[in-house]
């Protein structure tokens, strides 16, 4: 269950990352309203998932999905650049993400 529940955080931190986008410095309400609690439930679940998991690894791929995430979405809500290197670095990090998964505890 820790897996998922870092898995729920991760989402959750792509939404609220993309959300500051749309929040345009916290000066619209509803946007901040819904960056603010998909901060919350994101950090809810990690703090829930490092019951069970080492902090370094939770906290990687907590990071790692956010990361990955917030690049595709920038790339598909925003048209930010979608160049060959750009994509490799994605892949190199979901690669990282899946290898930590893979090597940390069950």
């Amino acid at each position: 269950m820790a897996w998922v529940y870092v898995f729920v955080a991760g989402i959750f931190e792509v939404v609220w990352v993309t959300g500051l986008k749309y929040a345009d410095g916290f000066t619209r309400l509803w946007p901040s309203v819904g960056t603010v609690v998909a901060m919350g439930v994101s950090m809810v679940c990690l703090s829930l998932a490092v019951r069970a998991i080492p902090i370094g690894t939770a906290y990687a791929v907590w990071t790692g999905i956010g990361a990955a995430g917030a690049a595709i979405m920038g790339m598909i809500l925003f048209n930010e650049p979608r160049d060959v290197a750009r994509l490799v670095f994605i892949v190199l990090i979901v690669s990282g993400v899946v290898g930590l998964k893979l090597s940390g505890p069950a």
